[in-house]
């Protein structure tokens, strides 16, 4: 999650592979190359279909690990897929709701963008570091993708295939339930599976956050306590822009002492509009004057990016020198564990077809209405609900380009 990441120490920050936007689109733009290259040559020997910009190895062989988790207690998986259903479509409505409310901001702050690991998109609030994405999107897709394949099997539907492949060079993972068995399904069995994959998803991304919360409340504070504050990023155009430098550590503001991020808020919402602010740092003492908040005119504005920092504690330094900051490797890998199964759980569950939403939408709205009635509902929403998509998209890259 953007503002949340550790600084590490020099040498020690291999994950986070960055580079500008071109560079990095070369460097996909060559792997894509050599792996389709491959792929070509030893496609018969390795059973590989190649289809498009899409690379399948089909199999079997994890079918019988699918049927042992979902006969552990078929019965326990139906009812917490009743509740999934529930949850699902609340998430729905609240996912179309924040898209439509998100235009009135979407000239600034744009709520959907696309994210490829180690490439900086233009116009998206979020840059994907590229071990942790990888990472993080592979669990999305096989955690997502065996939700499906495990309530097919708990409605007794077969599977006929399942895998692995590369959407261009992008991980991607897939189940293959009997579509003619599910179609025979009632519609609530086939809701259970149809929510299945994004409810995996978030049970992923509250097992992780929690975890998260471990790591970053309880055993990095003991092992690596703060020592100040930062900067990472100076806003162009703020008062902070000119005066204040990325690597400074905030030590102090008017005086007050400044350890972690708890201390600086306390202080910064003490600030005032127009105030001169005395920031002191280790690199000396700089004064700032305050304006408005771009996104509140009321509150103090001093326009920098921060993040805590950390040292290892002096008694564990002695015993395990620089291991503890595993740590924070850990809870950067989990926080974006946890962002990416919530955010593209979340925007699966879009009434959007072929989206799992987009499912869900169809077959509550045919348990009402006619066939032709149905179909004509799925196609509206699902036209709406693209274009809410495509103008945050659109919006953020065309304004990040040209302004």
């Amino acid at each position: 999650m953007p503002g949340t990441s550790l600084p590490l120490p020099a040498g020690l920050d291999c994950f986070k592979i960055k580079g500008d936007y071109l560079n990095a689109l070369w460097y996909y733009a060559i792997a894509f190359v050599v792996i389709w290259v491959l792929a070509f040559l030893f496609k018969d020997k390795l059973k590989i279909e190649m289809e498009g910009p899409i690379i399948l190895r089909k199999t079997t062989r994890m079918r019988g690990f699918i049927d042992s988790v979902a006969q552990v207690n078929p019965k326990l998986w139906r009812w917490v897929m009743n509740g999934g259903i529930v949850v699902a479509v609340f998430l729905m409505a609240f996912i179309v709701y924040y898209l439509v409310a998100s235009l009135e901001t979407v000239a600034v702050n744009p709520q959907v963008s696309i994210v490829l690991p180690g490439v900086k998109i233009p116009g998206s609030p979020i840059y994907l570091p590229f071990g942790y994405g990888l990472i993080g999107l592979i669990t999305v897709i096989v955690v997502h993708e065996f939700g499906h394949g495990i309530l097919a099997r708990v409605e007794k539907v077969n599977i006929k295939s399942l895998g692995v492949g590369l959407l261009a060079i992008l991980p991607i993972a897939f189940v293959e339930p009997d579509e003619e068995e599910v179609n025979k399904l009632g519609s609530l069995s086939k809701l259970r599976i149809f929510a299945a994959g994004s409810i995996f998803n978030m049970m992923l991304a509250a097992l992780t956050i929690a975890i998260y919360l471990v790591l970053t409340l309880f055993l990095i504070p003991y092992a690596l306590p703060a020592e100040g504050l930062e900067i990472v990023n100076v806003v162009p155009g703020s008062p902070a822009d000119g005066v204040l430098q990325e690597g400074m550590v905030i030590q102090a503001i008017n005086g007050y002492p400044v350890t972690d991020r708890d201390s600086f808020s306390r202080v910064i919402q003490e600030l005032k509009v127009g105030e001169q602010v005395i920031i002191g740092t280790d690199r000396g003492t700089y004064s700032v004057t305050t304006s408005p908040n771009p996104n509140s005119t009321s509150s103090a504005f001093i326009g920098i990016k921060s993040q805590e920092k950390h040292v290892v504690s002096e008694d564990l330094s002695i015993i395990l020198g620089d291991a503890p900051w595993v740590l924070v490797y850990l809870a950067e890998l989990f926080m974006w564990i946890f962002t990416l199964n919530f955010g593209i759980g979340l925007f699966n569950l879009l009434p959007l077809k072929p989206f799992d939403g987009g499912l869900i939408f169809e077959e509550i709205i045919g348990n009402w209405t006619s066939e032709r009635v149905t179909r004509a509902c799925t196609y509206a929403v699902s036209i709406f609900c693209l274009s809410l998509v495509l103008i945050n998209i659109g919006y953020g890259f065309l304004t990040a380009i040209f302004y």
